[in-house]
C-alpha cells in the first residue's frame, strides 16, 4: 500500500516522478531566486544573512513544493515562497533579539568603480528610505518591500501577509502615507 500523497516526501516518490518534480522546482527556483533574495535582504539588511536566509526559505519550499502545487489549484507559488521567507524572516529577528548583536558601523552600499553624482544622489536618498523603514511596522514595512523592491501586486501580498486584499490595500496606503510624511519631516 501506498502513503497518502499529502504526506509524501520527494524522496518517497518514484524516479520518474522525482526527476519531473526537480525540474519544476529547479524551474520555480530559478523564477523566484531573485524574489526571495531581495525581500530577505531588505527585510534583514545583511548580505551573508540574506543568502542564508534564501537558502533555508528554498529548503523548506522544497520539501512541501509537491504538495503546495497541487494546492495551489493554478495560482502563481511566488505569495507562498515569499511567504516562507517572511516566516524566517519573523524567525530570524525573534532570535536575534534574544541574541543582541552589535551592527556594524557602516551600513553603506559598496561604492561602484564608476561613481557619478547621480549615482551618489540615488544612493544617499536610498538610505534614507531604507533609514525610514525602520520607523514602520513590520507589516507595513514588508508590505512596502514586497510591493516596491520585488514588484508583487496587492493580491500577492494580501496572500504572502494572509490578509485580505482590502486590508492590504490600505495597508499600503498607510505605509506610503507614513514613509512620505518620515521623509518630509527631514
Amino acid at each position: 500500500m501506498s502513503p497518502p500523497t499529502e504526506n509524501v516526501e520527494p524522496g518517497d516518490l518514484g524516479p520518474a516522478a522525482k526527476a519531473e518534480l526537480d525540474r519544476a522546482f529547479e524551474d520555480f527556483y530559478r523564477a523566484h531566486l531573485r524574489d526571495v533574495y531581495s525581500y530577505a535582504y531588505y527585510r534583514i539588511g545583511n548580505h551573508h544573512d540574506a543568502e542564508d536566509l534564501t537558502e533555508q526559505a528554498f529548503l523548506q519550499a522544497y520539501r512541501h513544493f509537491d504538495r503546495a502545487r497541487r494546492e495551489s489549484d493554478g495560482r502563481p507559488l511566488r505569495p507562498w515562497v515569499i511567504r516562507i521567507a517572511h516566516n524566517l524572516a519573523s524567525n530570524y529577528y525573534r532570535d536575534r533579539s534574544r541574541r543582541p548583536q552589535t551592527p556594524l558601523d557602516s551600513t553603506e552600499p559598496i561604492a561602484a568603480r564608476h561613481d557619478t553624482v547621480a549615482i551618489a544622489e540615488g544612493r544617499e536618498e536610498l538610505r534614507q528610505v531604507m533609514a525610514n523603514l525602520e520607523h514602520l511596522s513590520d507589516d507595513r514595512r514588508e508590505a512596502l518591500i514586497m510591493r516596491f523592491a520585488l514588484g508583487m501586486d496587492n493580491r500577492e501580498i494580501a496572500r504572502a501577509l494572509g490578509r485580505s486584499d482590502g486590508a492590504t490595500k490600505v495597508l499600503i496606503h498607510r505605509a506610503i502615507k507614513q514613509l512620505q510624511e518620515e521623509m518630509s519631516d527631514e
